[in-house]
């Protein structure tokens, strides 16, 4: 069985314009996140995936593979199945390419959902943490999910669900950006039009949900921080700066 890991990196983004190449104690972001990749086991091989030359060239000044995908390329998933028409694998893991803190052994489990694949079938496997945090639940920039108990994906909402008007005995599920997809499940989304959930919540998932295609959690502990700001990128910088110095 063959499983890639993909990096996605555009440059452009709204609040972080460029942020793969924001450098991080003397290197670029998105080395720092390849170099967790690499560790993580099951792999046949690891790429970026980016629609910007710049990006190209550090990739190559490091000799980190890569493959260039289009530049008005609508979302990450999209841009992972640019990948599965230029390289064939049996599965495609979809690694967030602005964590440069992530745990190899978090990429690692979501391996674990492919014990839900069948042949011939669409397959999309991910991974969740539990949120401690009421900032965190509340922040609509924050995927929340319920499961079913074998966990598959019944809904997801970017307000916090399920409600407690029950029992308060409950953690809410946050998504984490670690995918693992098959050829078919990455077909079915660039061939599916968005439909009304997925327009309403703004959460690009929800277009399997709506068409009956499911998808598997699997449970991380994780207390990765994704850059989208200037202040994360402080805090991030701070972290490995500390790592550094221990070292």
């Amino acid at each position: 069985m063959k499983i890639i890991g993909v990096i996605p990196a555009r440059f452009q983004s709204t609040r972080l314009p460029g942020k793969p190449l924001a450098d991080i104690c003397g290197k670029p972001m998105i080395w720092w996140v390849y170099q967790q990749a690499i560790k993580a086991k099951g792999f046949d091989k690891i790429y970026v995936a980016t629609d910007d030359e710049r990006i190209a060239k550090v990739c190559e000044s490091y000799h980190i593979d890569y493959v260039m995908t289009g530049t008005d390329t609508p979302n990450h998933i999209h841009r992972i199945w640019e990948v599965t028409e230029k390289i064939d694998s049996d599965y495609y893991v979809s690694i967030n390419g602005d964590e440069p803190l992530i745990s190899p052994e978090n990429i690692e489990s979501v391996m674990k959902t492919l014990t839900f694949a069948s042949p011939g079938l669409p397959f999309f496997g991910s991974v969740y943490r539990e949120l401690t945090d009421p900032a965190e639940t509340i922040d609509t920039a924050n995927v929340k999910i319920v499961l079913d108990k074998d966990g598959r994906c019944l809904y997801q909402s970017r307000l916090p669900i399920p409600s407690t008007k029950g029992s308060l005995n409950f953690r809410y599920k946050k998504a984490i950006g670690i995918e693992c997809f098959n050829k078919l499940a990455l077909d079915f989304f660039v061939k599916t039009p968005m439909g009304q959930l997925e327009t309403i919540e703004d959460i690009d998932h929800l277009r399997f949900i709506e068409n009956g295609v499911p998808i598997y959690y699997q449970k991380i502990e994780s207390e990765s921080l994704s850059v989208d700001t200037k202040n994360d990128l402080e805090k991030v910088r701070s972290i490995l700066g500390g790592k550094l110095n221990n070292e």
